[in-house]
């Protein structure tokens, strides 16, 4: 018996200090730096293809582009609706995609949501940010 209660008493001295470090900040955030979890859904919301990445930019990495898209939202503090949009032309298919992104920007939460016509207008108007799949 003597072991069962120092084993006991060893386990909730660990759970204890485990919650004090997380109380005070002690425990290491699960992304360092500025990042972005981001996702592309084609077709309608709720039963389109969806995939996703998560976007790290220090270093830059995620997808193919990671270092033009973390240049791009260093320009504009990480708020994805402040890239310059560029005078691309898109046609007129509609085939819709609605991209969204959370996570952190120099500590700051991050929570963007937009759906475009068609892939090029995504592409003209939020850059190299949602090119998961270019290269």
């Amino acid at each position: 018996m003597t072991y069962t209660t120092t084993t006991a008493r060893a386990v909730r001295g660990g759970l204890l200090a485990a919650a004090a470090l997380l109380t005070l900040g002690a425990a290491p955030a699960p992304h360092a730096g500025d990042w972005l979890h981001l996702t592309l859904t084609q077709g309608d919301d709720r039963s389109g293809d969806t995939r996703g990445t998560l976007l790290l930019c220090d270093p830059p990495q995620g997808h193919a582009r990671a270092a033009e898209a973390c240049g791009q939202l260093a320009a504009v503090d990480g708020d994805i609706d402040r890239i310059p949009a560029r005078d691309d032309y898109c046609t007129m298919v509609y085939a819709p995609v609605t991209a969204h992104a959370r996570g952190r920007w120099h500590g700051r939460p991050v929570e963007y949501r937009g759906t475009f016509a068609n892939p090029c207008e995504l592409s003209a108007r939020t850059g190299a940010v949602f090119a998961l799949g270019e290269g």
